[in-house]
């Protein structure tokens, strides 16, 4: 009798000190990004200093989700067994109001991905993570 595969879970996150608030933000349903205290400027993936002046001092504040397709890449191909039952799916680069970039997925895809057009951000679990997406708007 031949063993029933077991489908991969999707890789799950590296979560250290630094990003932590990230992570737990999106558990609870919220995004949240670093902005320094110092120049004003937010960013992801979480760091412990600002990238652009350096300064150790920044918060998590919760953005308005509210941002513009950047670029995206459409796979035709799983590079890992988890993500073969979405093909074809999208990695994107959105840019929030406030500056900060996110690569992610678009949700929505058959409503028209093109550069500079509107998205929010939408949480969705996913094999138990919680994942910042986006859709187009």
């Amino acid at each position: 009798m031949a063993e029933q595969e077991t489908k991969p879970a999707i890789p799950e996150p590296d979560i250290s000190p630094v990003n932590e608030p990230h992570w737990t933000a999106l558990k609870d349903g919220v995004l949240k990004i670093q902005k320094c205290r110092d120049c004003g400027h937010a960013w992801l993936p979480a760091r412990e200093d600002c990238p652009n002046c350096l300064s150790p001092d920044n918060d998590w504040v919760e953005p308005s989700g509210k941002g513009k397709l950047i670029s995206w890449v459409i796979y035709h191909v799983a590079f890992n067994k988890a993500f073969a039952d979405k093909l074809p799916y999208n990695v994107a680069v959105v840019e929030l109001e406030e500056g900060a970039r996110a690569i992610t997925n678009i949700v929505n895809p058959e409503d028209g991905m093109a550069a500079d057009r509107p998205v929010e951000a939408v949480i969705e679990e996913e094999d138990g993570v919680a994942l910042a997406r986006f859709r187009v708007v």
